[in-house]
């Protein structure tokens, strides 16, 4: 059964796990909760990030023999409710750390936060309203 306690795990591919720490460790402000740099033949090297504490995390993964390209869309986000503007310093980080700020698919995101596509072109949202 699903309940609000249950974690949850997102994953996806990464073509450099090395940026893809720069911009959510450094920029963002995540922690790294496992990395692998040095798989077991026939594993992936992963990286996941997330809040120390929290019930959810990235999981990056690279297959360094088979390496799968990452094939975001402009409606894949990663959204964060701030309940506040984003702090300019925040965006400047993740601009400095090998993020690109973009214009949203859906315009509501650019009324509301602010969107910043990763190293690997997946999209984070940094939305000024809060969640529920």
């Amino acid at each position: 059964m699903i309940t609000p306690g249950t974690h949850v795990r997102i994953a996806r591919p990464s073509l450099d796990l090395g940026a893809a720490e720069r911009f959510y460790v450094d920029g963002l402000g995540l922690a790294v909760l496992w990395r692998n740099n040095e798989p077991e033949p026939g594993k992936h090297e992963l990286l996941m990030v997330g809040p120390a504490d929290g019930g959810w995390h990235f999981e990056l993964t690279r297959d360094p023999r088979n390496p799968l390209a990452p094939s975001p869309t402009v409606d894949d986000l990663f959204v964060v409710y701030l309940g506040e503007p984003p702090d300019e310093a925040l965006v400047e980080r993740l601009l400095a750390r090998g993020g690109s700020r973009v214009t949203a698919h859906n315009p509501y995101w650019d009324e509301h936060g602010v969107t910043i596509a990763d190293p690997d072109g997946y999209r984070l949202v940094l939305c000024s309203r809060s969640w529920g």
